[in-house]
């Protein structure tokens, strides 16, 4: 799949950005960053739009990692949008080790996936791959299709929702909760024709005809999608 680009990749990283609402977990993460490698300013955010505010707030990081797990948003939605934002590297980090799941963060576009609780070492190979190009996965990921007889496959449906902008994004994480124009023209405070303009646009670049086609679309990258019955993720 086509994604955007990234900025050059560096010799080393100097800034970070930790997306994660484990105020503990950011700690130690922090500290770990900073003792493996030469990143020195690293800033926190505990939801994805907090860590958006940041990057246009001119925040400029060299490195994100992302807990994909954040209370204002589901499955890989986060990564797309955060990766379009940033226009950096993305290291996923998670207690989710399923290949489905890291399948599909690749797939993404993310340039690594680390297991949460991986000792520091780990997260010292995944900087250094990262840093020179390369995409970080832990030992034995096996690459997984995320074909489906049902729509679009999940590599496709990523695809489509990275040509999506941030409020546009925003505003069909909103549809797929069910919420109507007006109610969601007034949670983000914009124009009820406003909300219209851009639900035309979202189906347009999603290639669908329909609001409920364009769900079915969303929800192929949820969490759902990818874990076992019963399995949430951390």
């Amino acid at each position: 799949m086509q994604t955007p680009p990234l900025k050059s990749a560096a010799k080393t990283f100097q800034k970070a950005l930790i997306v994660d609402d484990h105020p503990l977990f950011c700690d130690a993460l922090s500290m770990t960053l900073q003792a493996v490698s030469c990143i020195r300013t690293v800033e926190t955010a505990a939801r994805l739009e907090d860590a958006l505010e940041l990057l246009a707030d001119m925040f400029r990081p060299d490195l994100v990692i992302l807990d994909l797990n954040l209370p204002d948003v589901e499955g890989l939605d986060g990564l797309v949008r955060i990766r379009t934002a940033a226009r950096v590297p993305v290291v996923v980090v998670s207690s989710i080790t399923d290949n489905r799941v890291i399948s599909g963060v690749i797939s993404a576009g993310a340039s690594g996936f680390v297991p949460k609780h991986s000792q520091r070492g780990v997260f010292r190979q995944a900087i250094d791959k990262v840093a020179a190009g390369g995409v970080f996965t832990p030992e034995g990921f096996v690459h997984l299709s995320g074909g489906s007889d049902e729509g679009p496959d999940v590599d496709d449906a990523l695809e489509r929702l990275s040509a999506l902008t941030n409020q546009q994004a925003r505003i069909l994480q909103l549809v797929c909760e069910g919420k109507l124009n007006k109610q969601i023209a007034y949670d983000l405070s914009i124009a009820e024709t406003t909300v219209k303009a851009h639900v035309t646009a979202i189906m347009r670049k999603l290639g669908v005809q329909s609001r409920t086609q364009a769900v079915l679309i969303a929800k192929k990258t949820s969490f759902a999608s990818f874990l076992p019955e019963g399995q949430k993720p951390a």
